[in-house]
């Protein structure tokens, strides 16, 4: 809104007029540090490959390969990156002041169909020189990643498209996350309560309760991530959507006795999903000749969500 160039009005009154800091107008944001950059790519490998790592054990990591860091600096690094060690946490089960909490809903629940259960979850993406935050949408009986969206920061807007998306093609009877300023605000809350969508929200001792989520972010960074090292939010972007095209309808799953979650999530829901955005590049998960399988689905074996 200021006119650096305005012929009546100077920069300080219009700093004034709206209400602004006229430093504001000099400040240059500090560069990320490659020191920085590798530190936090180090920590999410740390993390990926073993979830239930809270800061003391990254940090004692980090320090036996040589790096000189402390705790402090870890925890900062994963605030900054969203993360956390899976693990049952202190008073998780507290109400926020400013923000409404949902019970667990999935105790013992019985996950039988398609669409029954969706969980929702952020995690850190790196790139060669900086970093981008994912968020999925994911159909916990089938494996179906229903949307999904990148975003360089923590902000609500991203998580709110990807959730549009995902309710665009279907409605879930309950959709789970955890306790994150994101699903707590009041803007989230209301989209899924004006679709019919029953809330439900990791709490005190529910450490594993948003595991399919958390596997779906190994699988992708170590089959796909990791392999290309994205230079840019663009390539990481078209690399993303070719291999959530590869993971939901080409890639086998031993769980879902070796269909693919595309399969499954059609055959259980009477609907057949989305293939996601046109890509112009060629998929890197082609099979050099296509064809087309029939399959006859069997019913699935019930999950419980107590079971891993």
């Amino acid at each position: 809104m200021i006119e650096r160039n305005h012929q009546q009005l100077p920069l300080t009154v219009q700093c004034r007029l709206l209400g602004v800091s006229r430093s504001s107008l000099y400040y240059q944001p500090r560069a990320v540090s490659p020191e920085e950059v590798a530190l936090q790519h180090r920590i999410d490998e740390i993390y990926t490959a073993c979830p239930f790592y809270g800061s003391r054990r990254i940090a004692a990591q980090l320090q036996r390969e040589g790096h000189q860091i402390n705790r402090k600096r870890v925890q900062r690094y994963m605030r900054q990156m969203g993360i956390r060690g899976i693990c049952p946490g202190p008073n998780l089960s507290r109400r926020a002041q400013q923000s409404q909490v949902y019970p667990y809903l999935l105790c013992g629940l019985e996950i039988i169909r398609p669409n029954q259960v969706w969980g929702i979850d952020i995690t850190y993406l790196r790139l060669v020189g900086g970093w981008l935050y994912l968020v999925a949408v994911l159909d916990w009986y089938s494996r179906y990643v229903v949307s999904w969206e990148l975003d360089q920061t923590l902000e609500l807007p991203f998580v709110l498209e990807a959730m549009r998306r995902a309710l665009q093609l279907a409605t879930p009877e309950i959709c789970n996350s955890d306790q994150g300023s994101q699903f707590t605000s009041p803007p989230w809350v209301r989209l899924l309560q004006e679709a019919g969508v029953s809330i439900s929200m990791d709490g005190k001792g529910r450490a594993l309760a948003n595991i399919f989520v958390e596997r779906l972010w190994r699988t992708v960074k170590y089959e796909e991530v990791y392999l290309h090292d994205y230079q840019t939010p663009r390539e990481a972007r078209q690399g993303l959507f070719r291999y959530f095209d590869f993971y939901n309808h080409r890639r086998v799953h031993q769980a879902l006795d070796y269909h693919t979650p595309a399969e499954v999530y059609s055959a259980g829901s009477g609907a057949a999903p989305l293939g996601g955005r046109e890509v112009q590049q060629p998929a890197l998960y082609s099979p050099a000749e296509a064809t087309t399988v029939h399959l006859n689905i069997t019913p699935l074996p019930v999950l419980t969500t107590g079971s891993t």
